[in-house]
């Protein structure tokens, strides 16, 4: 038995998805494909909304900062899970471990914090139209993205914090990355308060957030069933149903992982849906936030053109 501290010389390994070795090959191929869909996509809107400016405006600004965090939440796991799916190092540092603990929780919270300030962003352009402008400021907008990044970071330093300093009994990891639900399986010792004091701070980042896009989208909901064109209507309702289900897929999949007690999570199914989160919604904002929009496509197909004349 030790600590993260006393333990800094030993490597963690991770069992991953090894129980079921026939679905390693299918697993690596479709990891494989959804990772380079995210990057492409994630990279495409980063470089259109700097590009062009009619993408110049808040909604563009919040959805490149996804993009960007996209990019960054998949990498800090999907190459590690690759390695290992592949079976050729299914151990990972003392070092590697921590960092990967943290930065992913920082990107995971800054991630929640983020959808919420997007729902604002939503309601304001669809409930308060005329007062859109004055309402989303710049400035406003640059402050809100900060606050999600300090937001996510904070959290993730103080539930790490938390964790390295309580003895662990194993360093089998049963899952693909290292994540804090796991951890607490492996802690000797008890671990009531410190549950108690990472529910407090895993409610802030997840349930008011949550709470923050169901109230922006009942009120949107409301302001859609006034439209009088029935083409309008199916139109606003398909946007943000489509939102609502990447949404919904990854506060489900993280309020289920993350605010249940240790005692009823479980390892094999918390693999699988970590998957959600971490990998397939990710890959799917690019598609749901872009996939009908206009201005998107004008912009896409602006840039090839431009792509072409260059050659």
């Amino acid at each position: 038995m030790g600590t993260f501290n006393s333990s800094s010389d030993k490597a963690f390994f991770l069992v991953g998805f090894s129980d079921w070795p026939h679905l390693e090959p299918v697993f690596f191929v479709f990891i494989s494909i959804f990772y380079s869909l995210t990057l492409f996509g994630n990279t495409i809107i980063i470089a259109l909304s700097r590009i062009d400016v009619r993408l110049h405006t808040p909604m563009y600004f919040f959805l490149s900062h996804l993009s960007f965090l996209d990019l960054c939440y998949t990498t800090s796991t999907v190459p590690q899970l690759l390695i290992n799916l592949h079976g050729l190092d299914r151990t990972i540092s003392y070092g590697r471990c921590v960092a990967q603990l943290l930065i992913f929780l920082a990107l995971a919270s800054t991630e929640c914090v983020l959808l919420g300030v997007m729902a604002f962003d939503r309601y304001a352009a669809v409930c308060r139209p005329l007062h859109y402008t004055t309402i989303m400021y710049p400035q406003l907008c640059q402050a809100l993205a900060i606050s999600s990044w300090v937001g996510g970071l904070v959290n993730s330093v103080i539930q790490t914090s938390l964790m390295i300093a309580m003895p662990l009994c194993s360093h089998r990891l049963n899952h693909f990355f290292c994540e804090m639900p796991i951890f607490l399986k492996l802690v000797c010792a008890e671990t009531k308060r410190t549950e108690a004091k990472m529910f407090v701070a895993r409610t802030i980042v997840l349930v008011l957030p949550a709470t923050l896009i169901l109230g922006s989208y009942a009120q949107i909901a409301r302001a859609v069933l006034k439209i009088k064109s029935m083409a309008g209507r199916r139109k606003a309702f398909g946007t943000c149903g489509s939102h609502m289900l990447v949404v919904s897929l990854f506060y489900g999949s993280a309020i289920y992982t993350y605010l249940q007690p240790k005692g009823s999570y479980s390892e094999s199914e918390g693999k699988f849906v970590a998957l959600f989160y971490s990998i397939i919604t990710p890959m799917l904002n690019p598609l749901i936030y872009t996939l009908r929009n206009k201005d998107v496509k004008g912009a896409l197909w602006k840039m090839l053109g431009r792509a072409t004349d260059s050659e």
